[in-house]
């Protein structure tokens, strides 16, 4: 390398590297993230996403579905939803029908999803008790939960072993095939096998870094008061000056060669 060369290198790789100091830490912000894009399970054509954020025995969950049954019985339809615990940790395919009714009902598919740990109940209790409490229940076709609350040994324990499940309850009768129709809940036997069977089902599975409010949802955090303008700027300045010296170490050669 001559001198005019090593003379322009170093101020240029210099000013790449003041440049990219600037780029935000990835620090974790003290809390562990899970999250799930739900299933459609007995031919619902609803979809969904849930979250969950944890810090120390706190959980935040957000939880946004559409397109699920409407309306029961004239009034807005009632669905309830809970993560699953303490068995495999998976949604049922249809072979977990066992009575030939074209149904998976809430008891046919728990050996995958298990028992009740958390009801996503829209106030109030968040127990297994109010697993079925359908004063609770999100209503209607789209709704939102958005919930803090105390988080139980269970639900904490099937997070940290990726074995917690969402499921969402509540089926269009007139979807089902005949015989699914006319059951009888196997939960709660004075209600059709439609109210209770899940409609949305997905494992919650362990993310990254929950992004700040208005920034996009990929998954990793932005630190906060980070200048990314002058970020970009200074990768600008680093990229031109690299390509200014290149150019001036032509023309010098160039000149010498004349």
């Amino acid at each position: 390398m001559n001198k005019t060369l090593r003379f322009l290198a170093v101020p240029t790789l210099a000013l790449g590297a003041l440049a990219l100091s600037g780029a935000p830490a990835m620090a974790h912000d003290g809390a562990d993230h899970y999250q799930s894009t739900l299933g459609q399970i007995n031919g619902s054509s609803a979809s969904g996403t849930i979250t969950v954020d944890v810090t120390g025995n706190q959980a935040h969950a957000v939880l946004k579905v559409s397109g699920l049954a409407a309306t029961f019985m004239d009034a807005p339809y009632p669905h309830v939803q809970h993560i699953h615990g303490g068995a495999q940790g998976v949604c049922p395919a249809p072979s977990a029908d066992k009575d030939g009714d074209q149904v998976v009902s809430t008891t046919e598919g728990a050996p995958g999803y298990g028992g009740i740990v958390t009801t996503l109940s829209t106030s109030g209790d968040t127990s297994p008790a109010a697993g079925l409490d359908l004063k609770v229940a999100g209503q209607g076709a789209s709704y939102t939960v958005d919930r803090t609350f105390e988080l139980n040994a269970e639900t904490k324990a099937a997070l940290e072993a990726g074995t917690a499940v969402v499921v969402v309850h509540g089926l269009d009768p007139a979807t089902l095939s005949p015989a699914g129709a006319a059951a009888k809940s196997d939960l709660v036997p004075e209600l059709p096998l439609a109210a209770t069977s899940p409609a949305l089902c997905g494992t919650l599975a362990a993310g990254q870094m929950k992004m700040p409010a208005g920034g996009a949802d990929t998954g990793l955090a932005q630190e906060t008061g980070t200048d990314t303008g002058a970020l970009a700027l200074g990768c600008g300045l680093a990229l031109a000056a690299l390509a200014g010296g290149a150019y001036v170490v032509r023309r010098r050669s160039a000149g010498s060669a004349a």
